[in-house]
């Protein structure tokens, strides 16, 4: 079982930065796929970026890339997001999730989710 909790979301101005966090509870942390969603009004759920398990292979969604980079850190049981250069298009509440198996683009496919911290970018 492995719990998410994330943070770091809130209010900035276009051109602004964030850094998100998202702490896992379980000893197995290092083994998942990690994965940053984000899901904005009357908008389906989409992937932003994807870390596997030993961080040397990450996805970012073309919307994304160059601004935003993810991470993790094994020994704190952490993955983050860090997010330049924020875009009003951007603001959407922003979910971590895991995945036991390997990579996937598909929010079914993953077997555990954070609460979703709020990111608004501001024109």
């Amino acid at each position: 079982q492995v719990q998410l909790v994330e943070s770091g979301g809130g209010l900035v101005q276009a051109g602004g930065s964030l850094r998100l966090s998202c702490a896992a509870s379980g000893r197995t942390f290092s083994s998942y796929y990690m994965a940053w969603f984000r899901q904005a009004p009357g908008k389906e759920r989409e992937l932003v970026a994807a870390i596997a398990w030993s961080g040397g292979s990450t996805y970012s969604a073309d919307s994304v890339k160059g601004r935003f980079t993810i991470s993790r850190d094994n020994t704190k049981n952490t993955v983050y997001l860090q997010m330049n250069s924020l875009k009003p298009e951007d603001t959407a509440v922003y979910y971590c999730a895991a995945r036991r198996a390997g990579s996937s683009s598909s929010y079914s496919t993953y077997d555990y989710w954070g609460q979703g911290t709020q990111v608004t970018v501001s024109s």
